[in-house]
């Protein structure tokens, strides 16, 4: 019972964290990108809607979203990945910046991770 009542204290707790975090659009963003095979890699700033390319994938920078009262805290950038003239995309989602492993690319050759949103 006891560990049942501290289970619903943390969730609750969780959930009020959540929805006292609020957010702003940015312009744009940072996105890095490495090449496994040749080891270079290569910073993509991106306004957003832009579409930059590397290599054989085209890199579309969707949204970014930063934190209002700490905006050099995180970022949040969803993405769309495609290969070069393909029609679905082999990537869609959300990356966060602080946790690049949670939402990431799974590509043999390519790693894409957000780094920051342009705040100005």
């Amino acid at each position: 019972m006891r560990a049942m009542l501290s289970a619903i204290c943390l969730c609750s707790a969780t959930l009020t964290f959540a929805q006292d975090a609020t957010v702003t659009q940015a312009t744009g963003g940072e996105l890095r990108v490495l090449d496994k095979l040749t080891g270079a890699v290569v910073d993509m700033t991106l306004r957003t809607g832009e579409t930059g390319v590397i290599g054989y994938l085209e890199v579309t920078l969707v949204a970014c979203r930063y934190p209002t009262d700490n905006p050099s805290g995180d970022a949040y950038a969803q993405v769309d990945i495609y290969y070069q003239n393909g029609s679905a995309p082999i990537f869609s989602g959300w990356m966060l910046a602080s946790s690049p492993a949670l939402n990431a690319l799974d590509h043999p050759r390519y790693d894409v991770w957000a780094l920051r949103c342009n705040t100005s």
